[in-house]
């Protein structure tokens, strides 16, 4: 077994091209066939089965690092957190709940120019009346939901881009 070590690392710097993963890997190989020494048929090529076991053992991990991302640093972590979803939700129905109480026409101007994107015109031919009331309307439907949620500010309402845009955007015009 020890004789075939540098053929062996030979091999295995070749898969790689990294000296210390080839080590790693010859190490590894040498652990595997000390562990299933049993299953070596006596008379048959040593080396042949010492390196099938290299190939294998590199065949696998590089079937397993593949779908790995190196990242040092851990900005690439960082870009798949999400917020825990069950939190979105259940602001989701508070937020619901809270538009549900607000007056119709209140309602109707807020989703039109929050949540529609509208401007305050657009809105305002939508509903036959005045721009001047649109504004109106949706200001007071907005300090409504503030009061309804008690929010200080958009950044305290969560994740959610609709409701967040409900709450700040201005209508355009």
């Amino acid at each position: 077994m020890l004789a075939a070590v540098p053929s062996l690392r030979a091999f295995a710097i070749s898969l790689s091209g990294n000296v210390d993963r080839a080590d790693d890997l010859v190490q590894e190989t040498l652990l595997r066939a000390m562990a299933n020494i049993d299953s070596f048929e006596p008379g048959t090529n040593m080396s042949a089965w010492l390196f099938t076991i290299l190939r294998n053992l590199f065949r696998s991990e590089y079937r397993k690092r593949r779908h790995e991302v190196e990242d040092a640093d851990g900005r690439h972590v960082d870009s798949l957190k999400s917020a825990p979803q069950q939190h979105s939700r259940l602001e989701f129905e508070e937020f619901r709940r809270a538009l549900a109480k607000l007056l119709p026409h209140q309602r109707e101007a807020l989703i039109l120019v929050g949540a529609s994107g509208f401007s305050y015109q657009e809105a305002a031919t939508v509903c036959d009346c005045a721009a001047g009331t649109i504004k109106s309307r949706v200001n007071r439907a907005r300090a409504r939901l503030s009061k309804l949620l008690t929010i200080d500010s958009a950044d305290m309402f969560g994740q959610d881009h609709t409701t967040r845009a409900i709450l700040t955007a201005g209508g355009r015009g």
